[in-house]
C-alpha cells in the first residue's frame, strides 16, 4: 500500500472547516496531520473537532516540519504569498485559498516559485459560484450558441448598507489587499467562459469610511463598498460588472452573455437561454452527466498523485484575476483606463 498523503492546515477559517478539512478527510489515503490557526486555542479547537494530531504555534513551524507532504492555506490573503513561498521552498505541494494574493506582484512571485518546481502541485481554490454550470456554458459557447460574443454583464449585490457593522477582514486593506468584494471571484468565472480583459476602467465608492475592528478601535476603510467596472475583452466583447455590498434588494447575483445570435443568463445556479427568433429566455435543462461541481480537495489530491493536472484553478489564472483586481483599483485611483496585463 502507498504511503498516505500527509497534509498540514495553515489557517482553519470557516471555508477550511466547512469544505477543505472534511473533503480531504473523506479521501482514501489522505491524512491531515497538523494545524496552525491564529492562536493556539483556536488551533486546539480545530484539532479536537477533526481529530488532527499535531498543533503548531507558528505557521512556519508547520510548513517546515517533516510530518507533511502538502500544505492547505486557509488564511486571509495577507499570508498567502509568504506561506506559499515557504511551502514550495520546503518541497511541499500547495492548495491556496481563493483571493490568491494581496496584489499582482505577490501572485506573480507565487507563480514563478511554482514554475521552477514543476514536480510540486500549486493550486488556488476556485471561484465556486458557477462550477456546476461551467461545463454547459463552455460547451454552448464552443458550439456557437451565442454567435459572436458582444457583451458580458455581471451584477452581484443584494444587501443594504450597514453603517454600524464592525470592520470585516474583506474591508481591511492590510488583510485583503486589492481583493475588492467578490470582484476577482466573478472575473475568474468570466475567464473560464470568454477569456481575459485587455483594458479596464472603474469607479468605486466607500460610504462608511471608518469602522471599528475586533478590538473596538476605529479603523479607516480603504476597500470600496460599491464598484462599477467596464472592460474590453480579448475576444472583442465589452464587460460590465457591478459588484456591491450596498445594492439592497437588487435580487440574486446574475451574469448575462449577449451575442449576435442569442443570450445566456446565469442566476441562482440555473441557466437560461434564447436564440434569434425566441420571444423570451427559457431555462436550459442540465443533464446530470454534464454537471460540474465542487471537487477542489479531490482535484488537489488527484494532481499530486498524477491522475490529472490542475485546471480549477491554476496559479496562472490566479495571476490574471489579481492583475484585473489591481487594475480596477488603479483605475479608481487615477480615473484612467488601465491596460492588461499590467507588465
Amino acid at each position: 500500500m502507498a504511503e498516505p498523503l500527509r497534509i498540514g492546515i495553515v489557517g482553519a477559517g470557516a471555508n477550511t472547516r466547512a469544505r477543505h478539512i472534511p473533503g480531504l478527510q473523506a479521501l482514501e489515503g489522505v491524512e491531515i496531520t497538523s494545524v496552525c490557526n491564529r492562536t493556539r486555542e483556536s488551533s486546539r479547537r480545530v484539532a479536537d473537532q477533526f481529530g488532527i494530531p499535531t498543533v503548531y504555534d507558528h505557521w512556519r513551524e508547520l510548513v517546515t516540519a517533516p510530518d507533511t507532504d502538502a500544505i492547505v492555506i486557509g488564511t486571509w490573503p495577507y499570508l498567502h504569498c509568504r506561506v506559499t513561498l515557504a511551502a514550495l521552498g520546503a518541497g511541499k505541494h500547495v492548495l491556496c485559498e481563493a483571493r490568491m494574493a494581496m496584489d499582482a506582484a505577490e501572485a506573480r512571485a507565487m507563480r514563478e516559485a511554482a514554475e521552477v518546481r514543476p514536480h510540486l502541485v500549486a493550486q488556488v481554490v476556485p471561484s465556486p459560484h458557477t462550477l456546476r454550470l461551467d461545463p454547459v456554458i463552455q460547451r454552448l459557447l464552443g458550439e456557437g450558441y451565442l454567435g459572436e460574443v458582444l457583451a458580458v454583464e455581471v451584477r452581484a449585490g443584494g444587501t443594504l448598507l450597514d453603517r454600524d457593522a464592525p470592520l470585516h477582514w474583506r474591508q481591511d486593506f492590510d488583510l485583503s489587499g486589492y481583493n475588492t468584494l467578490a470582484l476577482g471571484i466573478w472575473y475568474e468565472a468570466i475567464l473560464r467562459w470568454v477569456g481575459e480583459a485587455t483594458r479596464v476602467m472603474a469607479a468605486g465608492k466607500t460610504f462608511v469610511r471608518v469602522r471599528r475592528d475586533e478590538q473596538g478601535l476605529p479603523r479607516a476603510v480603504r476597500v470600496p463598498e460599491h464598484v462599477d467596472v467596464v472592460a474590453d475583452l480579448a475576444c472583442g466583447a465589452q464587460l460590465h460588472m457591478m459588484v456591491s455590498s450596498v445594492a439592497g434588494l437588487a435580487g440574486a447575483p446574475e451574469a448575462l452573455l449577449f451575442g449576435t445570435e442569442g443570450t445566456l443568463r446565469w442566476s441562482e445556479d440555473r441557466l437560461f437561454g434564447g436564440r434569434r427568433g425566441d420571444s423570451e429566455l427559457r431555462e436550459i435543462p442540465i443533464a446530470p452527466e454534464e454537471e460540474g461541481g465542487w471537487r477542489v480537495e479531490a482535484d488537489f489530491v488527484d494532481a499530486i498523485r498524477g491522475v490529472r493536472p490542475v485546471t480549477r484553478t491554476t496559479f496562472q489564472d490566479g495571476v490574471k484575476y489579481m492583475e484585473f483586481t489591481e487594475a480596477v483599483a488603479r483605475s479608481m485611483g487615477t480615473g484612467r483606463a488601465i491596460p492588461l496585463p499590467l507588465w
